[in-house]
């Protein structure tokens, strides 16, 4: 087995289109490349119009930002709308999983249907051989039995590292695109801008849903989905001690927000209270079940069944093989094993008990750093 190309090196004047965000990373990734000798252009997507002129939204800044970084590496930017294509294959994706009680992950999706799939197609228009964008992940193409594979694997700042995100990508996707920030730690990217002059070098890094900006969450979905106030009861379903206001407001695992906080069932040998957490939701009773305390046994899983599941090599790895697995994007690395496998879904055991596993949210599983793929939480 032979890596016979890591996604980025001497350019040669290949045309690359590099999708730029308005932050540090995707301005840097175009730089760089052009350093390199590609032939780089830009292009900013706009992927939401609902309120792009309203207070959270910060499209109008971000495209600002993305012609005055394009405007000092010395490249062509070009505006697209795509909040059409986003709200039909991601957004609307987003707002059955919340009506059915489930916690979706729209990134993922945005990277596989917008970014590498719309970005790349009008690229591909554009007569660019490859895209790059900003991400903290890296590809590369690895012999294997005389047949050529693209593989997608960690960044090498693991604390920045974005390959889960990417996990739903395709052969053909990879083939087309470069990571240039896949070796870089965060610290020299900032360092490589602020030396080029790049106005962007100390911009804050964008968090949480792209849409949703720093708005509340819950003043956000009311707009789109209609609020069923219902009861909060322990687990049991023996005691009711208040009530919630929606079940597509709570994931399990969360504490804040639910406004049980002066009600108290167990406490420590200290006098201390225990918080409640959410562990359970019944959609069609449309009650919110809670237990108290941290590591309480409901919160933890040593099993999980995933479904709609997206393999990078378009081959599933094999069953009763020791892999890890990420069950959420900040969750640490946790050996596992595939106990049954299927076209349609997995049986998943991990080493250790998981805390919270969240049905709607992506499990995303790894043989060392290479990402092989995963599916989603049932």
């Amino acid at each position: 087995m032979t890596a016979i190309q890591d996604g980025a090196g001497d350019g040669e004047g290949m045309k690359v289109v590099v999708g730029i965000s308005g932050g540090v990373d995707s301005a840097v990734s175009a730089l760089l490349l052009k350093r390199q000798g590609y032939d780089v252009s830009g292009l900013f997507m706009k992927n939401w119009d609902d309120d792009d002129d309203g207070e959270y939204c910060s499209t109008r800044q971000d495209l600002v930002d993305a012609a005055a970084a394009c405007d000092v590496i010395g490249i062509d930017l070009e505006a697209v709308d795509f909040s059409r294509e986003y709200k039909e294959r991601v957004f609307a994706d987003f707002l059955r999983e919340y009506e059915a009680g489930r916690t979706p992950n729209p990134d993922v999706l945005c990277n596989s249907e917008i970014k590498f799939r719309c970005f790349l197609d009008h690229a591909m228009t554009l007569g660019a051989q490859r895209i790059a964008t900003g991400h903290y992940a890296q590809a590369r193409a690895w012999e294997a039995d005389g047949r050529c594979e693209y593989q997608l694997l960690k960044a090498e700042d693991g604390t920045k590292d974005q390959s889960y995100f990417l996990y739903r990508l395709t052969q053909e996707q990879l083939a087309k695109a470069i990571f240039p920030l896949g070796g870089l730690y965060k610290r020299d990217v900032r360092r490589i801008a602020a030396e080029a002059g790049l106005s962007v070098a100390d911009k804050k890094d964008s968090t949480g849903i792209c849409f949703i900006g720093e708005r509340p969450f819950r003043e956000f979905l009311q707009r789109y989905l209609p609020a069923r106030p219902g009861e909060i009861r322990t687990l049991d379903g023996n005691r009711l001690i208040g009530a919630h206001h929606g079940l597509m407001y709570h994931t399990i695992g969360q504490r804040k927000g639910l406004g049980i906080g002066g009600i108290r069932e167990m406490q420590d040998d200290a006098g201390e209270h225990d918080a409640w957490y959410v562990a359970g939701k019944d959609i069609a009773a449309n009650v919110l079940y809670v237990v108290q305390g941290h590591d309480h046994p409901a919160l933890l899983k040593d099993r999980l069944t995933a479904f709609d599941l997206n393999w990078i090599a378009a081959r599933p790895p094999r069953a009763h093989w020791v892999y890890s697995a990420k069950p959420r994007y900040r969750a640490a690395d946790m050996a596992c094993e595939i106990e049954a496998i299927a076209p349609d879904h997995m049986e998943l055991a991990f080493a250790r008990p998981q805390w919270s596993l969240a049905p709607g949210q992506s499990v995303v599983m790894y043989e060392s750093k290479v990402c092989l793929g995963g599916g989603v939480i049932a």
